[in-house]
């Protein structure tokens, strides 16, 4: 089946509707750790581009005083705490809490007041507080980044969604292993769960909505 006969037919099934986004948006950025962004480990890519385009994200979030959250997958070194998954996925072995591959990409300048959570699974949601954490801080609306999009990327987004909080995907600032992963998913994303749209629209979103700098959460 074609990209256009595909279009057809999710277009008919009246899949793609957009989201209503809220007015106190959190930028959440899934596992931007080391480990996915340097070829050097085995889990890696070169993601230079998709860091630098949520960078830019970062940059007007922290302006303009909105919530920053990251996720990083790390395992204690029995790897008991890996499950099923380091089955599926050796490699995750080299995760391991309070090595360089758990850390999150300098590049990114994460900054102390903001919340990493570590989790153990695909979805930043499954056996963490994020929950928690964005209806603590008010959080009404979602700017999801990371890798990898057909992975921890996606599961999130349909975790998002089934919380209750629309989401947009900045297609520049998402990152996969290998293209048609990358594009098969971000079709289905925006499809079923979340709206994707470009890095400049999500800045524009962002400009759009109230500062929250200077204001104690």
């Amino acid at each position: 089946m074609s990209d256009d006969d595909a279009r057809e037919v999710y277009e008919r099934a009246r899949l793609g509707g957009s989201v209503t986004l809220g007015e106190r948006p959190a930028v959440l950025v899934v596992d931007f750790s080391c480990g996915f962004t340097d070829p050097e480990c085995a889990l890696g890519a070169d993601m230079t581009d998709e860091v630098e385009a949520t960078k830019r994200v970062l940059d007007l979030a922290r302006a303009r005083g909105l919530a920053v959250i990251f996720t990083s997958i790390g395992f204690e070194p029995s790897l008991k705490d890996g499950g099923l998954w380091l089955q599926k996925a050796p490699a995750l072995a080299d995760l391991q809490l309070g090595g360089q591959w758990v850390a999150i990409d300098p590049r990114l300048e994460p900054r102390e007041d903001e919340t990493v959570v570590l989790k153990k699974g695909a979805s930043a949601f499954f056996g963490t507080n994020l929950a928690a954490i964005l209806i603590s801080q008010g959080v009404d609306t979602v700017i999801l980044c990371g890798a990898t999009t057909s992975g921890c990327v996606r599961a999130t987004a349909v975790d998002l969604l089934q919380h209750g909080f629309p989401t947009l995907v900045p297609r520049e600032c998402v990152g996969d292993r290998a293209q048609a992963p990358h594009e098969a998913n971000l079709f289905d994303i925006q499809a079923k769960y979340a709206d994707v749209v470009s890095l400049e629209d999500a800045l524009g979103y962002l400009e759009s909505v109230p500062s929250r700098a200077g204001v104690e959460v």
